[in-house]
């Protein structure tokens, strides 16, 4: 289970501190120039990709519903759930978030209207038994740590100046973190923030 996370080439770390007390221990903020900067220049579609992704960011714009507000649509189908991943999808017909909510031993999916907050299509459940290994272990590390997905955000959201666009889990050297992508400008950044008690697990 892992964030959707846009191709990083020619980004660059920058880490931060002092981001607020009882949040996420640490962040680290990658950002290119603009969403041109995810494209490699040799890539002949270059211009074609640099159109879609601003396409993309101004969509997520124009759209009336949060990223937050999406997660907690989501997470009120089930008393208890927490949201494990989250994206933005404007890419056809009416824009949309996909969500992906743990709630006991099953992963929701949702498909939330941008635009009015409306979960279309119904739901979808998955057992947590027929995930990969990784995935589950995860999603179990997920349910032992005090911060919820909903926190990254507005920690990433504050330190990245911008608005959150996906967040997910990810697993880097060992360790489990929430990874978001914030729409700053016209940057887009990965904000990576490793939960307090989520190291070794």
């Amino acid at each position: 289970m892992s964030a959707t996370r846009p191709g990083m080439y020619g980004w660059f770390a920058v880490a931060l501190s002092g981001l607020l007390i009882a949040v996420p221990a640490r962040a680290t903020v990658s950002a290119g120039s603009t969403p041109a900067a995810l494209h490699s220049e040799a890539d002949g579609d270059a211009a074609a990709d640099r159109q879609a992704v601003s396409r993309e960011i101004e969509r997520f714009r124009s759209s009336s519903i949060s990223i937050s507000q999406a997660m907690a649509i989501a997470e009120a189908r089930h008393a208890g759930a927490t949201t494990a991943d989250i994206s933005f999808d404007g890419g056809s017909g009416v824009p949309v978030y996909r969500v992906k909510t743990l709630h006991k031993d099953r992963i929701w999916r949702y498909t939330i209207n941008a635009e009015t907050g409306a979960v279309e299509g119904g739901e979808a459940a998955l057992p947590l038994a027929e995930l990969d290994h990784d995935d589950r272990s995860n999603l179990a590390a997920l349910g032992t740590i005090t911060h919820r997905l909903a926190d990254a955000v507005r920690v990433a959201e504050q330190a990245a100046s911008g608005k959150a666009i996906s967040g997910g889990l990810v697993r880097e050297r060992g360790r489990l973190n929430f990874a978001i992508v914030v729409i700053s400008g016209d940057d887009l950044k990965e904000v990576i923030l490793e939960p307090p008690g989520a190291r070794g697990k």
